[in-house]
């Protein structure tokens, strides 16, 4: 090996030098040998050959890359990656290549975090050659894609944002629309469920049934919607959940979901018992049912303030202990409370009280739900917005008669009325 680099390099002219290095590299892939691979590579990087054939060489090495078995493709990868380093702002467009062809062969592997962490090492910002906005945005959704999968919103995040300054001027549609689906899912782990809830209706209104080269199927529009009845549902009870949960039990398609029916007594406010709670449950993913710090899951939290909030309807007032039994509270979420076993077993009917009281006063506070709460009594008073409503109804209705008068008396005058 080493008697063929001195004799290429001993070559003055510069295309037959590159057609010898050509039938080394060749011989060197077809042989499938790690130590002669790596040889080749430290030739390569070496004074000894120039460096407009050096890179042509780098680039032909990385193309053919993929030839070799994995394991081999992954270690000579990883140490071209590596002695190219000090000098990689001369070789970025084959560090490029080579990173693509490392994680196209992760994502075979269904190795996720590892094909993003190799992707995010391009340099997309770089001077030394021109890369647009297009290539720039793609790979930032692609790396976001693929830490998705590994459920990993940090990461994700740190891509999307770079994304957002780009596709605000894309042309892209299936870019556009990926970054969408990206960002709602990154919402959606963060558990900012109601603003995740928004992005997954908003995709699923789409009415184009092929953007570009990809079809977009009626299964993938059902998902995206049964995704934003979920996280309607979990998402803090209060006014802006309300809304959202109007517009979607108003949409025909809803009614063919599966989760259907738990989004109408949602809707309608009603107290959701534990076999409804648990049949939902069942189609909810692991961050949607983890457990927080005061040992409540995330269903549990979304249920007992749903639940709060209907018995507000159906209460004029309520003591703390009848809420915590309303609210299904159970024994073991006392551990919140870091108080231990027989503790909790002693005084378990005050606990369930005063747990139903801190999630009464949070919402309250946050102006989700209206109502008061008399410590010295241990009852929650709720009260009615009926009449600030009838107030607001009589507003709109002098308004809209005042604006008729206007009209009348333009129209009495012979002003033309603009519609």
């Amino acid at each position: 090996m080493d008697g063929a680099f001195a004799s290429a390099s001993a070559i003055s002219d510069q295309r037959q030098k590159i057609e010898q290095y050509k039938l080394i590299l060749s011989s060197v892939i077809t042989s499938s040998d790690i130590g002669q691979a790596k040889k080749f590579i430290d030739h390569m990087l070496s004074d000894d050959v120039p460096l407009v054939v050096s890179r042509q060489l780098l680039q032909i090495f990385a193309q053919e890359l993929g030839r070799l078995e994995p394991e081999s493709q992954k270690e000579i990868a990883h140490y071209t990656l590596t002695q190219i380093q000090p000098r990689v702002v001369s070789f970025e467009e084959q560090v490029l290549v080579i990173r693509e062809k490392l994680a196209e062969l992760y994502e075979s592997e269904q190795l996720w975090s590892k094909a993003a962490q190799m992707l995010s090492g391009i340099d997309l910002d770089s001077t030394m050659r021109v890369i647009d906005d297009t290539f720039r945005l793609s790979k930032c959704v692609q790396i976001a894609r693929l830490y998705l999968e590994d459920d990993d919103a940090v990461n994700a995040e740190a891509f999307i944002n770079k994304a957002s300054f780009l596709v605000s001027n894309s042309q892209h549609e299936v870019l556009n629309l990926q970054y969408k689906v990206c960002y709602a899912r990154i919402l959606d782990l963060k558990r900012k469920f109601l603003e995740a809830a928004l992005r997954y209706y908003d995709i699923s209104q789409i009415e184009k049934r092929q953007i570009g080269d990809e079809w977009i199927d009626e299964e993938a529009l059902e998902q995206a919607l049964s995704a934003a009845v979920t996280c309607t549902i979990l998402a803090a009870a209060g006014p802006q959940r309300s809304r959202v949960l109007a517009t979607l039990y108003k949409d025909e398609r809803c009614s063919k979901l599966k989760i259907y029916p738990i989004l109408q007594k949602v809707y309608l406010e009603r107290i959701l018992r534990k076999p409804e709670i648990d049949a939902f449950a069942e189609e909810l993913k692991a961050h949607q049912k983890a457990l927080l710090p005061d040992n409540f899951t995330v269903l549990d939290r979304a249920m007992i303030e749903h639940n709060l909030l209907s018995a507000s309807k159906l209460y004029t007032n309520i003591s703390f202990d009848e809420l915590g039994t309303l609210l299904g509270i159970a024994p073991q979420k006392t551990g919140g409370f870091g108080l231990g076993e027989h503790v909790v077993r002693v005084i378990y009917p005050d606990m369930m009280a005063l747990i139903a009281e801190k999630i009464a006063s949070r919402m309250i506070y946050e102006d989700r739900m209206r109502g008061s709460i008399d410590q010295v009594e241990a009852v929650i008073h709720f009260e009615d917005d009926t009449e600030e409503l009838q107030q607001w109804d009589q507003q709109i209705v002098g308004l809209c008669q005042a604006l008729n008068d206007v009209l009348d008396s333009m129209a009495k005058k012979g002003l033309s009325i603009p519609v």
